[in-house]
């Protein structure tokens, strides 16, 4: 290099919204990302797979499309967030997505968040990620035994998880 000239950076690197290295370990792999992200009173779920002209969206799922289906209860909690991955994994099954890797992108990992109840749907909707155990929450806390402002939010549970697998049939 010579002096006076500074190397600018890829825009998305320099607004610290991509880890390019992270991102190419996970493309290595072959296989398609599955991709969680998060706001505060939603989740989105999408299964990714890179094509040379641009990333493309095999299946997805919205939380907001769970109120769709005759979900009443809110969208940000740990019971939608699990029934949005199960929503879209059995999405992501029927593309003809049999596993997948996780991109966790820039987010924060704990244990137990959304994020990982949403990993939890997609796994038991029949896909292979591979993950450990011992960061997926309860199940107690799946179901919405926690959540103490909605009454019947259980059972609301049980069945939304019956209605998404009687339709990926």
């Amino acid at each position: 290099m010579t002096k006076g000239f500074m190397r600018m950076h890829h825009k998305r690197r320099r607004l610290q919204k991509t880890d390019f290295k992270k991102r190419l370990g996970l493309l290595k792999s072959g296989k398609p990302r599955l991709v969680i992200r998060k706001s505060l009173e939603n989740i989105r779920v999408q299964f990714i797979g890179f094509s040379a002209g641009g990333d493309k969206t095999t299946a997805s799922a919205f939380s907001a499309e769970l109120g769709k289906l005759g979900w009443k209860s809110g969208l940000g909690n740990l019971p939608a967030a699990y029934l949005t991955g199960l929503l879209a994994g059995t999405r992501a099954k029927k593309a003809g997505i049999s596993e997948a890797v996780f991109d966790l992108g820039l987010q924060t990992s704990t244990k137990g968040s959304r994020i990982y109840a949403s990993l939890k749907g997609v796994v038991d909707a029949g896909l292979s990620v591979p993950h450990s155990e011992e960061i997926l929450p309860s199940e107690e806390r799946i179901s919405g035994k926690h959540i103490q402002s909605r009454n019947g939010i259980e059972k609301e549970f049980a069945e939304m998880k019956e209605k998404i697998l009687k339709e990926a049939k």
